[in-house]
Order: C-alpha cells, then structure tokens, then sequence
C-alpha cells in the first residue's frame, strides 16, 4: 500500500492501494480511483468520479461529480474536470472483434487525453481522445472537443469550435489597441497566427 498523509478519502470511496494521492487531497463518496493513478497534492474527486488505471493529475486538480477519467489521461497543475465530463480513451470502439468475439484490453491501444495547466472543461462535455487541451482555455458545458485546443482559446459546441479568448480568470478577453486583455487582472497578450502569448 502507498503510504498516503493528510489524505481524506470517505468510507464509500473505492481507491487502489497502488494509487498515489498528494497530500491535502479528498477523494468523495462513490468515487473510484484505480491501479497506478497518481494524483498530486491538493485534488479533489468528486463523489461518483471515475479515475482510470495509471491516470496522471498534477497539483490542485477539481474532477467534478461523476467526471470519468479514463487512462492515459494526462492532467497538468490546476485542472478543473466539470461534473459529467467524459475524457475518453477509445477511438474505435466495439465491444467486440470481427469474428463475433469479445473484445479485451489486448485487443486496442488505449490513446489518452492531454490537458494542460489552469484548463478548465465545462459540465457534461466530452473530449475524444487523443487531443491536447491547451493552457488556460475554457471548454463551455455541453461541448464536444475532437481537435486540439490552443492555449487561452474558448471552445463552444459540437464539434467544439473557438470562439474567441479567455484569460486565466476564464473570462473573456476584450480587444485594446490590436492586442487582447483580460478585464480582471489586465494582462496583455498578442495573437500570431492563431495562437494567443501573454505580453512581454
């Protein structure tokens, strides 16, 4: 069993004794973290959320109600999972071979979803493996992303298409002189050729 310290993890959570839980994490109700899943300090599972086999979360991670993780998700520092968020693992999925057998984990390559630090998706979207989610982009509820997403983007619909930029409060950027700008905390950033890079 990890040795696991300053960790909650309520009575009807089922966590592996091979997963690895950061200190100053919770893991909730009927939550399910499987073998070899490492979570970094300060994450919170929601009750009912599913963390697959050998799953990757960085530093102050949210995975929301019922939010299935499926393997081999990769989660940089700071990522928010919304309550129903499906990140799947499968892109050709059958339950069973051309010759009316039953498919088995040797039987397809398992192909993750990569999202990186301080993204944010939305309640009940679904990510279809593989893309990478960029830094700090917001992906709005309800959608589903089948393309990589820039960093900073904000992603709407289905399939999910960009629809503008958001800073790192998940608010919109406003246009200022050719330039984007967060109304909050008035960072500045330059587009170039469709990618958005804070202000030097």
């Amino acid at each position: 069993m990890v040795e696991r310290q300053n960790v909650r993890i309520v009575d009807s959570a089922d966590v592996a004794d091979a997963a690895s839980i950061g200190a100053g994490s919770s893991i909730w109700h009927l939550a399910q973290v499987r073998e070899d899943a490492q979570l970094g300090e300060n994450c919170v599972i929601g009750r009912g959320a599913y963390v697959g086999t050998g799953v990757k979360l960085g530093d102050n991670c949210k995975v929301q109600n019922y939010a299935l993780v499926y393997e081999p998700a990769e989660l940089e520092d700071g990522v928010f999972i919304g309550p129903a968020v499906v990140l799947t693992n499968d892109t050709y999925p059958r339950a069973i071979n051309p010759d009316g057998t039953q498919k088995s984990a040797s039987d397809w390559d398992a192909v993750g979803v990569t999202i990186k630090t301080g993204a944010a998706i939305g309640a009940r979207s679904v990510c279809v493996a593989p893309v990478t989610i960029g830094a700090w982009s917001l992906i709005a509820a309800g959608s589903v992303v089948t393309k990589n997403v820039p960093d900073f983007a904000l992603m709407v619909g289905v399939p999910a298409k960009q629809i503008g930029w958001v800073g790192k409060t998940g608010h919109r950027l406003v246009e200022v002189d050719g330039e984007w700008e967060c109304p909050d905390t008035h960072e500045r950033f330059i587009e170039t050729d469709g990618r958005l890079a804070a202000k030097n």
